[in-house]
């Protein structure tokens, strides 16, 4: 008897802890905790502050090969400038990449680890640095504003530094591939009196494409989501603006919800008969799918 009790005492201490029990669904199938970790990266990639560790040595690396990018102001503020990697060939192709941060953080100099890829195959290497949503006070307008900015700077000033205002793509991971996609369905003519087709292609990593999900989720916290916000910032609300072909990508170890988001975003794309490139990095988390940039035989450096 004595043995029996022990025997079911032992099973109930070594027996694993029950089922966490579902909340109300908030989205799709998701309760409110499934959602805030669906946009938490820390929650599936556990090596998150390793790899922006290495974006940043990587990106010294890469400046004491290549040198200093060029500075150059496209606005006012000082937040307002961007890096610029020059490569050798003249009326070069200009990449300009969005960096990522859930908005509300990174610089363009951790950033500059991909430059190389462009250096060498003979294009310019351009990031931009703008405001995060904690100087913005949760707003991310001025954020969008600024990023559309500096492509328009780009535009105008190509020739300053030797590239081709013909031959501009963009590119944005993360908060930044949010970013880049809103800057592709930019209304160019109405706002800035530009051609509607100053950009040529883009590279969209990992991204959100319907604030909707967003909103509902942990990161209303810090950004201040309205209507209005959620739909001029939802990219695939505005379609009938994209006026170049991209390349939609995305890591098979990413949340839930941002590979949603990535193949949703891509279907609508498709549906509309718009040129779209879909490609999912296997074993890739978030944080390493742009790392592959730098690897010119990886995934999005190819």
């Amino acid at each position: 008897m004595g043995a029996g009790l022990v025997s079911s005492a032992f099973a109930q201490s070594s027996s694993s802890p029950p089922p966490k029990q579902k909340g109300p669904l908030v989205w799709l199938d998701m309760d409110q905790a499934e959602l805030d970790a669906s946009y938490d990266q820390s929650v599936y990639a556990p090596n998150i502050r390793q790899i922006q560790s290495r974006y940043a040595s990587n990106s010294d690396i890469t400046r004491s090969r290549l040198g200093n990018p060029k500075r150059f102001a496209y606005g006012q503020t000082p937040i307002e400038g961007l890096d610029v990697y020059l490569c050798d060939r003249p009326k070069a192709p200009i990449n300009i990449f969005i960096h990522g941060g859930a908005w509300r953080s990174g610089l363009a100099k951790n950033f500059g680890f991909k430059a190389e890829t462009f250096v060498n195959a003979g294009a310019h290497f351009v990031v931009p640095d703008f405001i995060n949503a904690f100087e913005s006070n949760g707003d991310l307008m001025p954020m969008i504003d600024q990023v559309r900015r500096s492509v328009a700077w780009v535009y105008k000033n190509a020739s300053s530094f030797n590239g081709d205002p013909n031959k501009i793509f963009i590119s944005g991971h993360s908060s930044g591939g949010h970013l880049a996609g809103v800057t592709l369905v930019t209304n160019w003519k109405k706002d800035y009196d530009l051609p509607m087709n100053i950009i040529k292609g883009g590279l969209l990593c990992s991204g959100m494409y319907d604030l909707k999900p967003v909103r509902l989720s942990a990161r209303s916290s810090y950004v201040k989501f309205t209507d209005s916000m959620e739909d001029a910032l939802s990219t695939q609300r505005h379609l009938e603006f994209l006026n170049a072909p991209i390349i939609v990508a995305h890591g098979s170890l990413e949340t839930p919800d941002f590979q949603r988001q990535s193949r949703d975003f891509a279907k609508a794309v498709k549906d509309m008969g718009k040129p779209i490139d879909y490609l999912v990095g296997q074993n890739y988390n978030h944080f390493e799918m742009p790392e592959t940039i730098a690897n010119p035989h990886g995934i999005l450096g190819k």
